[in-house]
């Protein structure tokens, strides 16, 4: 029996909902449950064929258990190794490279010094800082956010170089990035399912959460619908996730991807509402049985695999 588990934190609706529908779909030599475990022996194999990760990003321990789980063979989405390395800011690097629209933007040292460190560890920055070059390129208005994270934490629109100076100084150690604002028209949020399916949302950042999913939207332009779902696998193929959403801001015709490291994207009921709940659900469900009964071994990809297999 090919076992699929979902490993998740405080959501109530989305892991019972996959689990449920993966068993629903009653696929002979597939089950699917809540992922359990406790104290972890070192390289040992893992029960479970696929495992969906919603909670590895705050926690630790369950990173390292799924790390461990992959050299035991199993497949696990996200790709846990890639995620612990991954940030936003060399996102927006990459997507440039591969000819995604993104708005200009800068990495900006801590503000603080992180925990440990004096000023002596900063020796080789430049003090101060040109901030003239910096707003020269970015403009206002602007916004201030962490170069990792998620979830709108941390987040300040800035108007000037006192409003950006003001938001700065609350940013203790975290390090932030300082990107152009896009006066956008149109705000997409994308579901990206094994790099081949793509869900458009439309979105409204500017409302309170529970209110940022737009209900019984307009269909999106043939033409922008086109290039949206193609800069989605661009963007999702290049960074090897199989489960993500990805953010556009348009302006002046133009999609602007602004944020596309969501590797455990919300997607509750009571937020995304009932359709895109389904569509989301099912897809995942889809894509988890697709792997639990591929020969894919998820330990081709990572160098130290030549090792154990004595190549």
């Amino acid at each position: 029996m090919k076992k699929i588990a979902v490993l998740y934190g405080m959501e109530n609706t989305f892991p019972p909902a996959l689990v449920d529908r993966i068993n629903e779909m009653n696929v002979p030599g597939v089950t699917a449950e809540h992922l359990r475990t406790g104290g972890v022996r070192m390289a040992e194999p893992c029960p479970y064929r696929v495992i969906v990760d919603r909670i590895s990003h705050d926690i630790p321990f369950y990173r390292a258990y799924l790390k461990n789980a992959v050299l035991g063979g199993a497949i696990v989405i996200n790709n846990p190794f890639w995620w612990s390395a991954d940030d936003k800011f060399f996102n927006y690097a990459l997507a440039s490279k591969i000819g995604i629209a993104i708005p200009r933007t800068v990495l900006l040292p801590h503000k603080s010094h992180p925990a440990g460190t004096t000023d002596r560890s900063m020796r080789n920055l430049e003090y101060p800082l040109d901030w003239d070059s910096i707003f020269n390129y970015i403009g206002f208005p602007a916004f201030l956010k962490p170069h990792a994270g998620g979830g709108w934490k941390n987040v300040y629109k800035v108007d000037s170089p006192e409003e950006l100076f003001r938001a700065y100084d609350e940013t203790a150690d975290l390090c932030m990035t300082l990107q152009a604002a896009v006066n956008f028209t149109d705000y997409y949020r994308c579901y990206v399912i094994g790099r081949e399916r793509v869900h458009i949302m439309r979105y409204d950042p500017r409302q309170p959460h529970a209110d940022r999913y737009v209900k019984n939207a307009p269909p999106v332009e043939p033409a922008m619908y086109e290039r949206v779902v193609g800069d989605c696998l661009k963007i999702c193929r290049t960074l090897g996730y199989d489960l993500n959403t990805v953010e556009f801001a348009v302006e002046d015709g133009v999609p602007y991807a602004i944020d596309f490291l969501n590797p455990a994207p919300d997607a509750d009921i009571h937020s995304v509402g009932e359709e895109n709940f389904r569509w989301v659900v099912n897809a995942v469900a889809e894509l988890a049985v697709k792997k639990a009964l591929s020969g894919e071994d998820a330990r081709d990809e990572y160098h130290w695999s030549r090792f154990l297999e004595g190549r």
